[in-house]
């Protein structure tokens, strides 16, 4: 890894927000600097300025090609993770740009962080001393021989393979990401008290942890109604619960993260109260689906359901602080082209489809609607099995 000159610094930070391919149009201005690197520096600083601002706004961190930006976890749910454990020793057998390793060297006394590629590990290395993490011990090896050196114990494994393929696709089953986790087990389970994985959130939870046992927890985690991980936390000394419970996680800018904890059993139990829209709409939020409080949620917070499979739940009343979005139900209208242009003279509307036979693309393309304004229409199915669409505002 090259650090960078002052001279070199100085011009990332004053054209970091410049558009990059106007910077190499103008790269014979600049013969004396490595114009090309710096304006990679540049298009990966641009590319995590929402992501990683710990990063971004020092200004002498240096960062790896894009695609180990893209792939490293954002700092939002990173710091989720790091307040999840804690105790002596953590290490991260699956290191990357350290973003993870970070953050849990604010809740852990020593943190080794593993990378196998040694140009990453020594660009993360380099970071977590600009950045004073000093109890970040980083080294450049593959999880599985760190492991079997390892003579310790840690308090907590944690791993984030590889779900991408020698063809950039994406993979999602735990023995078809490196390292396989399925086959380290025994020796994950040697070496520590606890493994916390973060798993694609394509693959089904209930067949995670019927492969993996000795699941005691798992968390569904979205940011800003978007999933971005499933964390399943194992404890090979303790006896996995009969019914893991399940937490959906909302993390938001700047507000309180919208948590909801329920076990399968409980889903299984409840009876939801099925009703025709009333005043207000919900739509859960992105965690609460791919954990599947299908149920539950409309039971625990007391509100009518749409339809077994529509997944929306109404009130008289508002509930405040709904772990979703809400919405005043303005009408419901049948789904006619003519009745729903003259209640949209402007003819924009947001659009949702719920267990709908059609997509959002096929109603636009019918309806002439395009996207925007303050209507927000659900074409959806009723309880009475009937299409229907709801005209509503933000609540």
């Amino acid at each position: 890894m090259r650090v960078f000159t002052t001279e070199e610094l100085d011009f990332i930070g004053a054209h970091q927000h410049q558009d990059a391919a106007q910077l190499m149009l103008q790269a014979k201005r600049y013969p004396h600097l490595p114009v090309l690197e710096l304006v990679q520096q540049i298009q990966a600083r641009q590319k995590a300025a929402q992501k990683l601002p710990t990063w971004v706004e020092h200004p002498q961190a240096v960062f790896p090609v894009a695609l180990s930006v893209e792939q490293s976890s954002s700092e939002a749910t990173a710091a989720f993770k790091a307040s999840l454990v804690s105790g002596r020793l953590l290490v991260d057998l699956t290191g990357g740009f350290g973003v993870d390793s970070f953050h849990f060297a604010r809740s852990f006394a020593q943190v080794t962080h593993v990378e196998q590629n040694p140009e990453l590990q020594e660009i993360a290395a380099y970071n977590f001393n600009l950045l004073g993490a000093g109890n970040i011990r980083s080294v450049a090896t593959t999880a599985e021989d760190f492991l079997r050196d390892f003579t310790g114990t840690a308090d907590v494994l944690y791993l984030d393979p590889a779900r991408r393929g020698n063809h950039a696709q994406k993979l999602h089953l735990l023995q078809d990401c490196e390292p396989d986790v399925l086959r380290l087990l025994p020796l994950l389970f040697q070496k520590a008290n606890a493994v916390l994985l973060k798993a694609s959130p394509m693959l089904d939870i209930e067949q995670a942890v019927q492969e993996l046992g000795h699941v005691v927890q798992v968390w569904v985690v979205a940011l800003q109604n978007e999933v971005k991980e499933v964390l399943y936390l194992l404890q090979p000394k303790a006896p996995a619960p009969a019914d893991v419970p399940r937490t959906a996680v909302n993390l938001l800018p700047q507000a309180t993260p919208q948590l909801l904890t329920f076990t399968r059993a409980q889903e299984e139990a409840a009876t939801p109260a099925y009703t025709d829209p009333l005043e207000f709409v919900y739509e859960p939020n992105a965690a609460l689906l791919k954990a599947g409080a299908y149920r539950y949620l409309g039971q625990h917070l007391q509100l009518g359901k749409l339809h077994p499979n529509s997944h929306l739940y109404t009130s008289r009343q508002l509930l405040p602080h709904f772990p979703g979005r809400s919405f005043r139900c303005l009408h419901v209208s049948r789904y006619s082209k003519k009745e729903l242009l003259r209640q949209l003279p402007g003819k924009k509307a947001n659009i949702t489809v719920r267990n709908f036979p059609e997509s959002v693309a096929d109603i636009r393309r019918k309806t002439g609607l395009k996207e925007g304004g303050h209507t927000y229409l659900f074409f959806t199915t009723d309880m009475h099995q009937k299409p229907v669409v709801l005209v509503c505002e933000k609540a």
